[in-house]
């Protein structure tokens, strides 16, 4: 049996009947990485012998009739931008080599605490940049179902690691779309919470006013379970919110006939004929009537978005000067230390986000596009809240194509960024969105649908895509 290929939720049923051990299913993945690996490249780091010890523990209660956590003894892969104790955690960059974090993420320590196995940190662009995670130090991972297209990104390794089998279940984060359009390229499942219903803490910042750690899964029955697990106010970040917790494994009802279903005008306007017949294929299967609903500003969210992120990554990423983090290149004086550290440490994308942040929040600039940009994204943020006045959810493509042939669009920046167009909106307004996979295009490659609701409402998202989940497999 490939243990390796199932949900979590149905290895743990084999658990706790004792008809497998939990390091059965670790020796599962191994195998199965260091069969993939040479040709995906998703992992960074992989921490073999800790995750056959901690297998070993819930094995161990597992004999003594002892209750276990539906995550206990489950091996999951972590971004390489989320804090490990003990666990080097580059950020996929040259710069942060060498760096090993004295303290967990708050999502790793829930994760411990559960008895979740890390299998390792998993390839990305460089610190979260990019959206094929072809811009990472230690080379491109590639597409699990053809090797020769991208996985997307920036997320792209822990994607790739759960289509392929090199983990059960992984966490992510989105900044805009980080986790979404690799999902779908991945043919995965991949949410994005509310900004503040996951602590940030312990997660290396990209844009802090976007990011949002969040989990990537086989299907949506795990990412529920997951999600359960890692959101929560937390008092050491200071953008958590104080919700209560849910136990979203237990909304994932298939009655959604209350439901009210909106699809965005414009999303569907630029994607490619294969995508609009695959999710257009889906929705006709729903039930309740389904409404054209319009964001009259989306034309304007990657300017946004793409001002503010690298507005804030331009801050962010100063502190990276040879000092006290990672590489340090030796110069005659303080100065030629820190410009040769960051030359040689960043690479040719980040350096490009730094000079754009810093351009639009110098003197004379700042009002002309990062304040403008600031005003538009409360514009854009006021769109989905009418939208929600008049349904509950939005539909859309998540990708406005099929994943891309490797080196297609890199050395475009503009249309790299054009990739993320369907997913950064959500990040601008800071509400939830879900990418679940609903098909192929005519080339056989894997296509996403983005599921989007208001503050808050990741259990109806949950409910919803479980739904669609069963729709789009019997398609």
């Amino acid at each position: 049996m490939k243990l390796y290929s199932l949900p979590a939720h149905k290895l743990h049923k084999m658990l706790i009947s004792k008809e497998i051990k939990a390091e059965e299913i670790i020796n599962s993945v191994i195998e199965r990485i260091e069969e993939q690996e040479p040709k995906i490249n998703a992992f960074i780091t992989k921490t073999f012998d800790m995750a056959l010890a901690c297998a070993k523990k819930t094995d161990g209660l597992i004999a003594k009739n002892e209750p276990i956590h539906p995550l206990a003894g489950i091996p999951i892969s972590i971004k390489d931008n989320i804090c490990t104790e003990g666990i080097e955690t580059t950020c996929a960059s040259r710069i942060l080599q060498g760096f090993i974090p004295p303290y967990d993420a708050t999502v790793i320590k829930k994760l411990k605490e559960c008895g979740t196995v890390i299998i390792g940190k998993t390839n990305m662009d460089e610190f979260a940049m990019g959206s094929s995670t072809e811009r990472s130090y230690f080379g491109p991972t590639k597409n699990p179902h053809n090797p020769d297209y991208v996985p997307g990104g920036s997320s792209g390794g822990s994607c790739a690691s759960v289509a392929y089998g090199g983990t059960i279940c992984s966490l992510g984060s989105d900044t805009g779309g980080s986790i979404r359009q690799p999902a779908s390229f991945c043919n995965v499942v991949g949410l994005k919470p509310t900004y503040g219903l996951v602590s940030r803490y312990g997660l290396i910042a990209f844009a802090s006013s976007l990011d949002q750690i969040g989990p990537i899964t086989k299907d949506v029955e795990d990412c529920a379970i997951l999600l359960s697990v890692i959101s929560g106010f937390d008092p050491y970040d200071s953008t958590s919110i104080e919700v209560d917790a849910i136990d979203y494994i237990k909304v994932l009802k298939p009655d959604v006939s209350k439901i009210k279903i909106g699809i965005i005008k414009e999303y569907f306007d630029g994607a490619e004929k294969d995508v609009v017949r695959c999710i257009m294929d889906v929705i006709s299967q729903i039930e309740q009537e389904v409404v054209e609903i319009s964001l009259p500003h989306a034309e304007y969210c990657i300017p946004t978005y793409y001002i503010i992120a690298s507005s804030e990554a331009s801050s962010n990423l100063a502190r990276y000067d040879g000092v006290q983090y990672g590489l340090r290149e030796e110069g005659e004086s303080l100065l030629s230390m820190y410009k040769k550290t960051r030359s040689k440490g960043f690479g040719q994308e980040v350096k490009r986000r730094i000079m754009l942040g810093t351009y639009s929040l110098s003197a004379g600039y700042y009002d002309a596009y990062y304040l403008k940009a600031k005003k538009v994204q409360t514009l854009i943020k006021n769109d989905f809240d009418e939208a929600f006045k008049k349904i509950d959810l939005l539909i859309s493509p998540t990708s406005p194509t099929p994943p891309f042939k490797i080196g297609e669009k890199i050395d475009d920046p503009i249309l790299m960024y054009l990739s993320d167009i369907l997913t950064v909106s959500i990040n601008i307004a800071g509400i939830p969105a879900i990418s679940i996979p609903c098909g192929k295009s005519n080339d056989g490659l894997p296509l996403g649908l983005q599921i989007i609701g208001p503050y808050f409402s990741e259990a109806t998202i949950l409910s919803f895509a479980y739904y669609i989940e069963k729709l789009a497999k019997s398609l």
